[in-house]
């Protein structure tokens, strides 16, 4: 009788789909006919109004330009802000620190919600900055959506840069149609002074070189080739976007990435149901899947990859696995928003960004100078472990 039902559900979708919706001017009683196809897929609804993002790509920094360092998050201790200050000076880049970046707010956040996001209103209409880079993830950034206008983060477009929690602003700048980058902060680059290779790319990238990806070949990709708009990034941040005006995997014609820190895979595996029931996947040209750092294994599979390649090779998209993004030691830059190939064959796979600057091709197998956190501090750095005393 459940399969019946089921059965009678999606029949009754597909009629809904040929149907047509009516509303009415109480103006003029004038009714209008408005036609909206409706594809049901595996019990999926997808929508045929779910336009691709379309996002503007913002211009890059020049020597002496003026860069924001904000906290839309958790707290950060104020020497490592200065220690990241001291970097972009290194750069040849004019720091400025946030009005509210050095509040604290019920223990964690850098200060209110109302507070944090006044400091991104501030940079991104600021027109003598010309980018912005967040002091740290954590959580808090879900409690700016509704303060944030997409036509505010649209109207004077500059690159965003941070990763973690500060996915949420992706979101956000990628529903505005703005790209911007997925990449280190003000921690991290206090800790390498700026010479590890993820601070060194995304330094490059600011200034105008692309990169060009080649990953080494992995055991759960899924070879073939796709093109789309990048969205995503840590996924127990975006999830809960769903639905919301920073939901960028609404959009159809995307390259989702995935990354996480600290979660169980029976967690994991959880959200990426959400993501399918969402549609989300049925909308994806193709999947990356980034780091997953310290997620520990309470269902029966080798790896997460191993555990979403099972729902992956349904969906007849390319999936490349193991890419160096995310919460580790390197976290090499990614231009979310932007519209991205993903090639994935038997012998490796690549990441090319359709932007038009200077292409630097970086072969992700070759050694790389890294950062030094243990996985503990990492996790910390995340919110998911208490800091020690």
């Amino acid at each position: 009788m459940r399969k019946l039902n089921r059965w009678i559900s999606a029949a009754a979708l597909i009629v809904c789909g040929a149907a047509c919706t009516t509303s009415c001017n109480k103006d003029d009683d004038e009714v209008i006919i408005e036609e909206r196809e409706v594809i049901v897929t595996k019990e999926i609804v997808v929508t045929s109004d779910a336009e691709p993002l379309m996002c503007v790509t913002p211009p890059f920094l020049q020597k002496g330009d003026k860069v924001a360092l904000i906290s839309p998050s958790y707290s950060t201790p104020m020497e490592n802000v200065e220690k990241a200050a001291d970097v972009l000076r290194s750069w040849g880049l004019e720091p400025v620190i946030g009005p509210n970046a050095d509040k604290t707010y019920a223990t964690k956040y850098a200060g209110t919600a109302a507070e944090r996001a006044a400091d991104v209103r501030w940079a991104i209409n600021n027109p003598d900055i010309k980018a912005i880079i967040c002091n740290r993830g954590g959580y808090g950034s879900i409690q700016l959506v509704d303060e944030l206008a997409l036509t505010d983060l649209a109207a004077h477009p500059k690159w965003v840069v941070g990763f973690s929690d500060i996915t949420t602003l992706h979101g956000l700048l990628s529903c505005a149609g703005v790209m911007s980058i997925h990449g280190t902060m003000s921690t991290f680059l206090a800790s390498s002074n700026g010479k590890d290779a993820t601070s060194i790319l995304m330094r490059d990238l600011l200034m105008g070189s692309v990169p060009k990806y080649t990953v080494p070949v992995h055991s759960q990709n899924i070879t073939g080739k796709g093109t789309g708009t990048l969205v995503g990034g840590n996924i127990c941040t975006f999830v809960p976007l769903i639905g919301s005006k920073a939901d960028a995997t609404a959009h159809k014609d995307i390259i989702l990435f995935i990354e996480e820190i600290g979660e169980s895979m029976h967690n994991i595996d959880r959200l990426f149901n959400m993501l399918i029931l969402n549609g989300s996947i049925a909308r994806c040209k193709g999947v990356i899947l980034g780091e997953f750092v310290s997620c520990s294994a309470d269902l029966g599979y080798a790896s997460v990859e191993a555990m979403l390649h099972q729902y992956l090779e349904k969906y007849n998209i390319p999936v490349l696995c193991g890419f160096p993004a995310g919460h580790d030691n390197v976290n090499l830059p990614l231009v979310m928003g932007a519209t991205a190939t993903i090639d994935v064959s038997a012998s490796g796979a690549t990441i090319e960004f359709d932007i038009d600057s200077e292409q630097t091709d970086i072969n992700t197998s070759n050694p790389m100078p890294a950062m030094a956190f243990k996985p503990k501090q990492l996790m910390m750095m995340a919110g998911k472990i208490e800091a020690e005393n």
